[in-house]
This record gives C-alpha cells, structure tokens and sequence, in this order.
C-alpha cells in the first residue's frame, strides 16, 4: 500500500492499468486526448505488480484496473472516469490537480 500511496502523490494523475487491458486503453487515451500526461503503471510488466494489484483491490478498486487516481485521490475506475468526462468534470480535476502539483515543488 504504500508503493501506491507513494506513486499517486508524484503526479496529478495517475492509472494503473494491465496492458491487455482495452478498458484501460480506452481510458489512457481519454486523457491523452484531454491533454493530460498521466503517469501510467502497467501492472502486469511491473516487478511487483500482482502486491500492488492486490493493495489496489484494498483499497477498493473494483475491478482493479483501471485504476485512476487524480491529485493523490482515488476517482475510480473506468466507468466513473467516463462519467466525470461525461458531466464536464474530468478536465477541471486533472487542471486543479496539475496545478497543486506544480505548486509543490
């Protein structure tokens, strides 16, 4: 748990994801397209991917990928982030959490 604590407070956004995965595919290129340079971890090329997979599932993430975290919060998974996007408030988090990030450092 405390990888991922420490990898989702690095970047504004953050998704874990399985590279077989088209869910996952489909939410990395939402952002992409939204200008957003997350930091993406694919879980099945990571060395300790299947402990992180499992803190993720801890920590309420079902399924476990994709997983999207923005400003260090979870959001959820796929169909939440669609449903932010879809109600207009996806952008304007992935904006505030870009720029508490950039006020960090």
């Amino acid at each position: 748990m405390d990888t991922i604590r420490d990898l989702v407070s690095k970047k504004a956004a953050v998704i874990f994801t399985k590279s077989s995965c088209c869910m996952c595919h489909s939410i990395k290129a939402l952002f992409y397209e939204l200008g957003a340079s997350p930091a993406v971890h694919e879980l099945d090329q990571e060395a300790n991917g299947m402990e992180m997979e499992y803190a993720l599932q801890r920590l309420g993430c079902t399924p476990s990928v994709p997983a999207v975290f923005i400003g260090g919060k979870f959001i959820g998974s796929a169909k939440d982030v669609i449903s932010l996007h879809v109600h207009g408030s996806l952008k304007d988090k992935l904006i505030q959490a870009s720029w508490n990030v950039r006020s960090k450092l």
